[in-house]
């Protein structure tokens, strides 16, 4: 039995998510139906955690093991050659025996896009959250920084979550403005909560519309209630960025 390590980017836009689900087409359903018909064997692939249905990944890492004798870079030609185009895997490579994408990875890093501009965008708009209000970057800024650290963070976590545990530590949170109108959003932790980049980046939003103050953040946080806290951002905008291992 072989292992192997996939760096997959995906346009999210027309899948249920990363994983397999049975009321749509999932990223998952479509990379082991596509590697199956390249090494002839039915394999499940474990991806370094789950995106919603929408959200895009530019370095989403997986696994899978196969008994296949085909060289790592054959598997890598064939499968991108039926893979649809939304969906690339960049690298494939033969891993050590114990390697799991999930269980080995150390942290992620999520990127957000907003277009904050009075007009629609027409190019480029199924990528970013057009927000025509606008907004104060200084504002955001002050509220970011009140986010980073350990913190539990229930209040950004999606209702109904299950998870007992919602402690974690936000090692970056940065805003900046690459051009006129685009603002990207950067996020690392060493785990995330279901939604919780979409509700921080929500809750920046409402700061940056001056209907929450930025010296709320603490508050909202001791809260621990999801009503405190600002609008889930939409899932467009929302890149997996880099799997840290």
């Amino acid at each position: 039995m072989r292992n192997f390590k996939m760096i997959l980017e995906y346009d999210g836009a027309a899948y249920c998510g990363w994983q397999r689900q049975l009321n749509g087409c999932s990223i998952q359903q479509v990379v082991e139906e596509a590697l199956e018909r390249i090494i002839g064997e039915s394999v499940t692939v474990i991806a370094s955690g789950r995106t919603d249905a929408g959200v895009h990944a530019m370095n989403q890492a997986a696994s899978f093991r196969s008994h296949t004798g085909l060289s790592a870079n054959k598997i890598f030609l064939g499968v991108n050659s039926v893979l649809p185009d939304d969906i690339v895997v960049k690298d494939l490579q033969e891993a050590p025996p114990d390697f799991n994408a999930l269980k080995d990875a150390k942290g992620k890093v999520y990127l957000y896009r907003i277009r904050n501009q009075r007009l629609r965008p027409a190019l480029g708009r199924q990528y970013v959250w057009h927000v025509r209000y606008p907004l104060n970057l200084d504002r955001m800024r002050q509220a970011a920084s009140r986010l980073i650290g350990e913190h539990d963070f229930s209040c950004f976590c999606a209702t109904g979550c299950d998870i007992k545990d919602r402690v974690r530590l936000l090692t970056v949170l940065s805003i900046d403005t690459p051009e006129n109108g685009l603002m990207e959003i950067t996020l690392e932790s060493s785990g995330f909560l279901r939604h919780m980049v979409r509700n921080i980046v929500g809750t920046l939003v409402d700061v940056g519309r001056g209907k929450i103050a930025p010296e709320r953040i603490p508050e909202i946080l001791a809260s621990r209630d999801r009503k405190q806290a600002g609008t889930a951002a939409p899932a467009c905008g929302l890149f997996l960025k880099e799997v840290l291992y």
